[in-house]
């Protein structure tokens, strides 16, 4: 099985459904993995599993925020793909 690491700028429709699916009730501390990138940075992610890979969703806010609004409205993600949040730091 592969595995892909995905940003929020990159996740798709059906990514998100997986996401959900497996938090249905939002994810906390003990969900969170962490690793070392090929560049040496640390990465946080949560691990979602598809019949043929395993994605690892980086953490950001802008990911938590589209997992509230989308488990609220399933249309959410079709009007909101470019969906931004006004940070007070940088999110990476």
């Amino acid at each position: 099985m592969k595995r892909v690491i995905v940003a929020y700028e990159k996740i798709t429709k059906e990514i998100l459904d997986l996401l959900i699916d497996t938090y249905p009730l939002g994810y906390d501390f003990d969900d969170i993995i962490s690793f070392k990138n090929a560049r040496g940075e640390t990465i946080k992610a949560l691990e979602v599993n598809a019949p043929t890979t395993i994605y690892l969703i980086k953490i950001s806010t802008k990911l938590e925020e589209a997992m509230e609004f989308y488990s609220e409205d399933e249309y959410f993600f079709e009007d909101n793909k470019d969906f931004d949040i006004n940070l007070t730091e940088e999110d990476s």
